[in-house]
C-alpha cells in the first residue's frame, strides 16, 4: 500500500482528526462490546459500536503474507499487496489519492509473515463515507495491477532489498530467520528475493490475487460511528465482489532447529547479535506466562534482567531485549544486543548465561511482581483509541482468539505465578538448542 497522506477539505475535519490521531480518550470503551458474524459470501466480521467520535475505522485482513509466497516467487506477496491501491476499478493511483484527500480519508496497509491487510480511517457522515467505500471497495475488489505500475514496483521493491543489504540489522534478521525456520514457509523474507521479483509477471500477481484475496478468508473488522445495521451493508458491499476460492489450507507446524552459530562478516562499527528458538502461536495455553515471564527477562526495558546484566553491570551494550512474535504457527523467540566488535564473545556469554538462570530459576516474587503491576496499568493505554481497539479486533478475528480477550487480559496477567512462567519457559525455549547469528567485521566462519 502506497497511500498514506492526509488531506482536509475543512478545520471541522482536521479538529476531528488531530483528536482521533492524539488517541483522545474514549470513555465508553471501558467495557467493549465485540459483535461478530459471517456474512453471506463467508467473509468473517468483528464491530464495535462507537459514537463518540464522527469516525469509522475499518480493517480488511487476508491471510496472504510472505509465508504464502509459492517456491520460487519470493516477494509475490508483498508485491502483490503493494499494488492493490496503484490502480484499480479503472481510477489511477493517483485519482485514487485524490478522491480519497477530497472527503480527508486515510487508506494504509501493513504487511508481515502471516496477514496482508487494507486499512481505512474516514467521517462516518454520509457522504464522506459512501465516498471512502467506494475506494476501498475497489482496491479490495478490482486492483488493475498496470503493466507499467507492476515494471516500477518491482525495481522499487528491489531497490529497497538492496539497500537493507547494507544495514546490519537486516542482514542479521534475515539470517536469523533462515537459521531457525530453515524450509519452513516463515523463513521466506517479508520482502522476497530480488532475482525471483525480477522474473514475476502481471499474471503471477493475479493468480496470488485470486488464490489470495478471497471471501472466505478475510476478516473484517470495523470500529467506530455506525449501527450494526450500518456495519452490516458495509462487510457485504466490502466483500461482496471477492472471489469465492476455498479457504486456505493451515501453515505447517515448524520443526525445531537445531542448535547453530552464524557469523557474518559486515563493514559494521559493532556486532549486531540475534539469539532464539521457536517460540508460540498466538493461540498458545502458554500465551501469557511467556508474556509476562519475557517482560521481566528482556521486555521491560530499564525492567528487565537483560538490560541489568549485559548493560548496567558490564557496559557490554547501550540495549539488550527479548521478544516473542507470536504467529499463526509457532513464531520465534527472539534474544538481541549490539555491542562493540572486540567484546562480542563476552556479551554473547553474558547474555546466554542469564537466559539460561532465567529459564532454570524464573522471575523473582518482586520481580513477577512489579511487572505485573506495570503491564496492568498501562493495559488502559492500549485501548485509548479507535485505532488502537481495531487493531485489537482485527488481531482477535483474525487468529481465531475468544472474543472477551480483552475483557479477561488484565485477569489472565494477574493469574500468572512464578511456578507457570518457570514451567512455560521449560517447555517452549531449551537453551541447548538455540539458534545464534552475529553480524560485524571480521565475523565469518
Amino acid at each position: 500500500m502506497q497511500i498514506k497522506s492526509l488531506t482536509i477539505k475543512t478545520m471541522l475535519i482536521k479538529l476531528f482528526l488531530v483528536a482521533l490521531l492524539l488517541g483522545l480518550p474514549l470513555s465508553a470503551q471501558a467495557a467493549l462490546a465485540i459483535q461478530h458474524w459471517q456474512t453471506p459470501q463467508g467473509a468473517r466480521v468483528f464491530f464495535v459500536e462507537s459514537h463518540e467520535l464522527p469516525m469509522l475505522d475499518v480493517a480488511v485482513d487476508f491471510p496472504a503474507g510472505s509465508a504464502r509466497d509459492p517456491a520460487g516467487k519470493a516477494g509475490l506477496a508483498r508485491l502483490t499487496h503493494g499494488l492493490l491501491d496503484q490502480g484499480a476499478g479503472g481510477l489511477s493511483d493517483t485519482a485514487i489519492a485524490h478522491r480519497l484527500a477530497d472527503v480527508g480519508a486515510v487508506l494504509s496497509g501493513r504487511f508481515d509473515r502471516d496477514r496482508a491487510g487494507v486499512m481505512l480511517r474516514t467521517l462516518s457522515s454520509a457522504a464522506e463515507k459512501d465516498k471512502s467505500l467506494d475506494i476501498l471497495a475497489r482496491v479490495l475488489q478490482r486492483p488493475d495491477f498496470p503493466q507499467a505500475v507492476v515494471k516500477r514496483e518491482k525495481q522499487r521493491q528491489i531497490s529497497s532489498i538492496r539497500e537493507d543489504e547494507a544495514d546490519p540489522g537486516n542482514v542479521a534478521s534475515k539470517a536469523f530467520y533462515h537459521a531457525l525456520y530453515g524450509s519452513h514457509p516463515y523463513a521466506h523474507d517479508e520482502a522476497g528475493e530480488p532475482a525471483a521479483i525480477a522474473r514475476l509477471t502481471r499474471g503471477d500477481l493475479q493468480a496470488f490475487y485470486r488464490a489470495h484475496y478471497s471471501a472466505p478468508n478475510v476478516v473484517v473488522s470495523l470500529m467506530g460511528d455506525v449501527t450494526r445495521a450500518e456495519a452490516e451493508a458495509i462487510a457485504v458491499r466490502l466483500t461482496d465482489g471477492l472471489s469465492r476460492t476455498a479457504a486456505l489450507p493451515a501453515l505447517p507446524a515448524p520443526v525445531p532447529a537445531a542448535a547453530s552459530d552464524t557469523r557474518i562478516a559486515h563493514p559494521s562499527s559493532q556486532s549486531h547479535v540475534l539469539m532464539g528458538a521457536l517460540g508460540m502461536a498466538r493461540n498458545d495455553p502458554d500465551f501469557f506466562p511467556l508474556f509476562v515471564g519475557n517482560y521481566v527477562l528482556g521486555g521491560g526495558g530499564f525492567d528487565s534482567r537483560l538490560l541489568r546484566e549485559v548493560r548496567d553491570k558490564r557496559g557490554y551494550a547501550y540495549s539488550a531485549y527479548s521478544y516473542f512474535l507470536p504467529l499463526m504457527e509457532a513464531g520465534p523467540f527472539q534474544l538481541g544486543l549490539q555491542t562493540k566488535l572486540e567484546q562480542t564473545d563476552d556479551a554473547l556469554k553474558v547474555a546466554q548465561a542469564t537466559l539460561r538462570q532465567f529459564i532454570a530459576d524464573g522471575p523473582s516474587e518482586a520481580e513477577l511482581t512489579q511487572a505485573k503491576s506495570n503491564l496492568t496499568g498501562g493495559f488502559p493505554l492500549r485501548i485509548d483509541s479507535n485505532r488502537k481497539i481495531l487493531d485489537y479486533l482485527s488481531l482477535i478475528g483474525f487468529y481465531n482468539l475468544p472474543l472477551d480477550y480483552l475483557e479477561t487480559w488484565v485477569d489472565r496477567v494477574e493469574a500468572v505465578d512464578v511456578a507457570t512462567v518457570k514451567q512455560a519457559f521449560a517447555r517452549r525455549i531449551d537453551p541447548d538448542r538455540l539458534v545464534t547469528v552475529v553480524v560485524g567485521a571480521g565475523h565469518a566462519r
